[in-house]
């Protein structure tokens, strides 16, 4: 995949949002040797907060994610995917950015998620982006091929980072 990736807020029942979480739970099977690793509920529309696609250039779903209120202060990432056709590209860190700015925007202080031992490069990411490992939680607290993150959620200003791409 060349070229920008757009991330933009879609319905649950979105077709590409669809197509993509369907070829989430392909490859954590294909990872894990069954159909029901996920030791909670399946998010369903009705309790997730926010859901995001990541489109190519030229209009394809490569990549999604989504987030499930916790509580007031914060949030659980939920069906993060990227096509392997476009993973390297950068899709990953820009559904994450949109992740993290919806939850500063709702006015939480942290996200929180749980990945897998069969996931290394989903804990890499994770870690890269400055993500730290916490103890189980919730319906993962009893499984063992949980791994359990999170991370603070601190609004920057766009003055002083020097990271910020086109900020004046």
């Amino acid at each position: 995949m060349s070229g920008p990736v757009t991330v933009e807020a879609v319905d649950w029942d979105d077709a590409g949002a669809v197509a993509l979480r369907a070829a989430q739970r392909v490859e954590i099977a294909e990872r894990y040797g069954t159909d029901d690793s996920e030791p909670g509920p399946a998010p369903t529309a009705d309790d997730i907060t926010a859901f995001f696609v990541a489109y190519s250039d030229d209009g394809i779903p490569v990549g999604c994610g989504g987030l499930r209120a916790i509580d007031e202060t914060h949030g659980e990432i939920k069906r993060m995917f990227v096509d392997r056709s476009a993973r390297g590209s950068g899709v990953s860190t820009a559904i994450l950015a949109r992740l993290e700015r919806f939850g500063l925007e709702s006015g939480w202080s942290r996200l929180v998620l749980e990945t897998g031992t069969g996931q290394p490069d989903a804990v890499r990411f994770y870690t890269r982006e400055g993500f730290t490992p916490i103890d189980r939680f919730g319906y993962y607290a009893d499984s063992e091929e949980s791994l359990c993150f999170e991370k603070a959620l601190v609004a920057s200003d766009p003055a002083v980072d020097t990271g910020c791409e086109g900020c004046e």
